[in-house]
């Protein structure tokens, strides 16, 4: 079983225990989507506030960006629920050895959710959980959350992307 399968199982498991109802299988992505949506609500509960709408503005004009070609008002609407932002504490962009036992480890950006395809009645018509996490490349004494913060949603968007 494949890390994908796995993940993709226990969402379509916490998505039953919430009460939604699940396919008997999950259906591959719709190819075009009526609109989009980013929900932040698990960011806002673990007290991230302003930053989480911060980064849910960032992935939904990014959604719009990266999807324009596959808006049709006929099909389900995308919506991204993200649960989990991580930045890295101590950004490194020192250009030292960074292989085994060296110095210069520049730390990674996180952002994990799961993308939804909800059909005209409230249904989940398919879905894709994702973890994208992006190398830092910014000096410790310039942080810029902010940047980061948009540049690692870019970036879940992105590579959701490629992947539905």
């Amino acid at each position: 079983m494949s890390r994908r399968t796995l993940l993709n199982a226990f969402a379509w498991a916490g998505l039953a225990g919430a009460g939604l109802a699940v396919p008997a299988r999950a259906q591959s992505f719709p190819q075009a989507f009526s609109s989009f949506s980013v929900d932040v609500s698990a960011l806002k509960d673990k007290g991230l506030g302003p930053f989480a709408d911060l980064v849910g503005a960032a992935a939904l004009d990014e959604l719009r960006r990266s999807f324009a070609d596959r808006v049709d008002p006929r099909g389900p609407r995308l919506v991204l629920r993200l649960t989990s932002v991580t930045m890295t504490a101590f950004p490194d962009n020192s250009s030292g050895y960074k292989g085994r036992g060296g110095g210069g480890n520049s730390g990674h950006d996180a952002l994990e959710g799961e993308a939804l395809a909800i059909g005209r009645r409230g249904e989940v018509l398919a879905g894709h959980p994702m973890l994208a996490v992006l190398d830092v490349n910014t000096s410790p004494l310039t942080p810029n959350e902010q940047g980061r913060a948009v540049a690692v949603a870019q970036h879940y968007v992105r590579w959701l992307r490629r992947q539905i």
